[in-house]
């Protein structure tokens, strides 16, 4: 499955700290549910044979819903189960590196704090850039702050879609308006809500209209 811009409005990245007796599969299946556009699975925790099972359900999942499905930092099992791709940070394994492994329909996403990353990035061969943290985060202790300047001087850098990440929610996505971005990622917004298909809709709505703004 290829990536477009429209793909990347809602991109809901996973984690089970929110699951409270849930399943992920079910909590997946709720934000594509209410919108989602695309899934990340970011597993710390589980062995490989774990994370692999998973990986397989939850990409058959998106399937069913036409969502692009990626997995968080693993190329080798990205490769394993055929995810759409991956998407790596910087002290991950390198955009090029990465593209060689995956094949060339592959999407990779790689996440960048200036412009200098980004366009390397785009240079070898990233299909997105996830910018951030754009506000505070409790998701990522070691997320380094980017200010929204930053953010639309990478936007007017690179041509490929870039989506913000870190601590965006429903309260503050809008002040995000005019910087260039085609959607955004979260976790908590959608993951740690009570009722997450709601959240996702109203998420989505409110996202569209800081895109078009």
């Amino acid at each position: 499955m290829k990536c477009s811009k429209e793909n990347l409005l809602l991109y809901a990245v996973t984690d089970r700290s929110w699951l409270n007796g849930d399943t992920l599969y079910h909590q997946v299946e709720q934000a594509l549910e209410g919108g989602a556009t695309f899934v990340q699975l970011r597993e710390k925790e589980l062995d490989e044979e774990h994370f692999l099972e998973e990986a397989r359900e939850i990409k058959e999942l998106c399937r069913k819903y036409q969502v692009p499905f990626v997995i968080n930092d693993n190329v080798e099992i990205a490769v394993r189960m055929d995810a759409d791709g991956v998407h790596v940070g910087q002290s991950d394994m390198e955009a090029g590196d990465v593209r060689r492994k995956l094949g060339p329909d592959k999407i990779i996403g790689v996440s960048a704090q200036n412009v200098e990353q980004a366009l390397l990035a785009e240079e070898m061969g990233a299909d997105y850039l996830g910018v951030g943290a754009v506000f505070p985060t409790g998701s990522k202790a070691d997320a380094d702050d980017v200010s929204l300047k930053t953010l639309r001087a990478i936007c007017k850098a690179v041509k490929i879609p870039v989506i913000a990440i870190g601590g965006i929610g429903a309260d503050n996505v809008m002040e995000l308006s005019g910087t260039g971005i085609c959607g955004i990622a979260v976790i908590s917004a959608i993951f740690a809500q009570t009722d997450i298909r709601k959240a996702a809709e109203e998420l989505k709505g409110l996202t569209e209209e800081m895109v078009k703004s």
